[in-house]
């Protein structure tokens, strides 16, 4: 099942590539795209925490709440550091609306549905993400330091969806 998310990203991704119109995102707002996307996965995973009780669920969650809030701050550091303010965009507004429908779908879900749909979307969503930094949010950046942090966290969020697999196997 691929997620809302997936869909999105992969067309964003496809758009930027092979569109007639390119995306062509300013660093702000590449940075802004970058700390949605974090805040849209914690947001996933305090849901986890509240509806969830199985303990690998749990444990997943608590992961990306600590690991995508240092990337938050990561981020702020090197905007900081720029003197840049990470600029809202369609990219970012896409990724909140879906985020919005995917949240819905979690908090609808029956409670024996919850932890297979909560890891099913964690799996897509990392596979986007990883795919979007890759193909889109490095080559539109400009800032070699933007760059850097960007390919800097590729490993743990391949770390993540191989971690969410795992949990997704174990179901």
């Amino acid at each position: 099942m691929k997620s809302l998310t997936t869909m999105l990203v992969l067309g964003l991704i496809f758009t930027a590539s092979y569109g007639q119109q390119k995306n062509e995102l300013s660093d702000p707002e590449v940075a802004s795209v970058a700390v949605v996307a974090n805040q849209i996965d914690i947001s996933y995973a305090e849901i986890a925490m509240d509806r969830s009780k199985n303990k690998e669920i749990l444990e997943f969650a608590n992961r990306m709440t600590t690991d995508h809030n240092a990337v938050i701050q990561q981020a702020v550091n090197l905007v900081t550091k720029l003197s840049v303010t990470p600029k809202d965009n369609a990219v970012s507004q896409s990724l909140l609306n879906n985020a919005e429908k995917t949240k819905k779908k979690l908090l609808q879900a029956k409670k024996d549905k919850f932890d297979k749909l909560y890891i099913e979307n964690e799996v897509e969503y990392h596979k986007a993400v990883i795919a979007a930094i890759k193909n889109l949010l490095i080559p539109e950046s400009d800032n070699q330091e933007l760059k850097e942090l960007l390919k800097a966290v590729l490993p743990a969020l391949e770390a993540h969806q191989k971690h969410a697999e795992m949990v997704q196997k174990q179901l």
